[in-house]
């Protein structure tokens, strides 16, 4: 196998000037946070914000002429596509990408939008990839593999290098992992160049593929993940021999952890970054026992995270911080009931976002009603507050997030 030292400096060489040195930055609040030294690679700073442009640029300079002028194709519902499609119409490469139909259809139009030509086919990644292969046949085009290619394999491990170069004292990288391209190329550049370098890779709960294959246990997947981009059922050949070889351990992470991670990097360090750039805080805080003391470096492996998705995730956030609260009150159903409580909750400081007055639906007492409030809060003790505040003033209220 030619995944090396030397094959990852070739492909920076290749690459520099052309795919961004992305900042590598010491997080003091969420090393606080953690108890970890934390420092976060911001690979969703690439100008299609994900770090897929590096190996999908290292693969395209690799072409011959002759395959350069017939072109290429890849299979990707998302980042992969993007990288290909960009870097190719800056080098004048004929592109297609083929992409499941349901893709979301602004990233079907960010990838037209780069040059090439989009085709819909098939429900999954699996199927598109699956016809791709087949048009690739049919039209002479160089397929371009999303993870298990030593070009695009060796353009991903340029990111270790960036970041032992920014901070040689990184003791620890936690990596994403879907199909294994970018914690392969991570950890050869890492042993290599540093030994003693823990890597540590992540996947979902509902997506263990390679978590499963590395412990020879059999997956089981889950429907959906949030961290779609690193949802892939079946590793790379390639990528399953070098994480064997190379890396030191794979962590599983709830849906929850990764939620709380994305608001956490949204809040603090002022980044938006899509589920699969958040499956490593997820995992540090998730195991923070694992990494407590340690310099650890986390890839923000992309941001590429559908806007109406973000603002769930925030929502959702919110009410897990307790900032974002909703209450059911008793009341008697007589005029002035509803403004008594309401001006409790304003003296209360709390504030009113939804209000639903029920008196059909409800089993208490004739002439008495249930108003529900949804409520901006400052979290649990101030909910408490609120609670003690209308029980004082002869209001029962019950707290119910669920």
């Amino acid at each position: 196998m030619n995944v090396t030292l030397d094959s990852i400096q070739a492909a920076a060489a290749a690459i520099s000037g052309s795919v961004a040195n992305t900042p590598c930055l010491h997080s003091r609040t969420l090393s606080a946070i953690t108890g970890a030294e934390v420092y976060l690679k911001f690979e969703n700073h690439q100008f299609t914000a994900s770090f897929k442009e590096r190996g999908a640029l290292n693969k395209l300079l690799s072409l011959t002429e002759a395959e350069r002028q017939a072109g290429v194709i890849a299979a990707s519902a998302g980042n992969h596509a993007q990288g290909v499609a960009f870097h190719a119409k800056r080098l004048g490469i004929p592109a297609v990408i083929v992409m499941p139909r349901f893709t979301p259809v602004v990233k079907v139009q960010q990838t037209r939008d780069h040059g090439a030509e989009v085709i819909l086919h098939g429900e999954n990644f699996d199927d598109a990839k699956a016809h791709a292969y087949q048009v690739a046949a049919q039209r002479k085009l160089t397929f371009v593999h999303p993870y298990d290619d030593e070009k695009i394999i060796a353009g991903q491990g340029t990111i270790a290098l960036e970041m032992l170069a920014a901070h040689p004292q990184l003791e620890c990288l936690i990596v994403p992992i879907g199909g294994g391209g970018i914690i392969s190329g991570m950890a050869v550049a890492a042993k290599s160049l540093k030994p003693g370098t823990r890597v540590v890779g992540v996947q979902t709960e509902r997506y263990p593929s390679m978590y499963a294959a590395v412990n020879k246990t059999e997956p089981v997947f889950g429907t959906n993940t949030i961290a779609d981009g690193i949802a892939v059922k079946e590793p790379g050949k390639l990528t399953l021999a070098l994480v064997q070889q190379f890396v030191d351990d794979i962590v599983l992470v709830e849906e929850g952890s990764i939620e709380r991670a994305i608001v956490m990097l949204l809040e603090i360090e002022k980044t938006v970054v899509e589920g699969a750039g958040a499956v490593g805080l997820a995992a540090l805080l998730q195991y923070r026992q694992r990494f407590a003391g340690q310099r650890v470096g986390l890839v923000l492996c992309g941001g590429n995270i559908d806007p109406l998705m973000l603002s769930d995730i925030i929502v959702r956030g919110m009410v897990r911080a307790g900032r974002l609260a909703r209450l059911r009150v008793e009341l008697r159903d007589l005029p002035g009931s509803l403004a008594k409580v309401t001006a409790l909750l304003g003296e209360a400081n709390a504030n009113i976002e939804e209000v639903h007055h029920q008196r059909a639906f409800t089993n208490l007492p004739l002439q008495s009603a249930e108003v529900e409030f949804v409520l901006e809060t400052r979290g649990a003790d101030h909910i408490a507050q609120i609670i003690a505040l209308l029980a004082a003033a002869g209001f029962k209220a019950q707290l119910h997030n669920a």
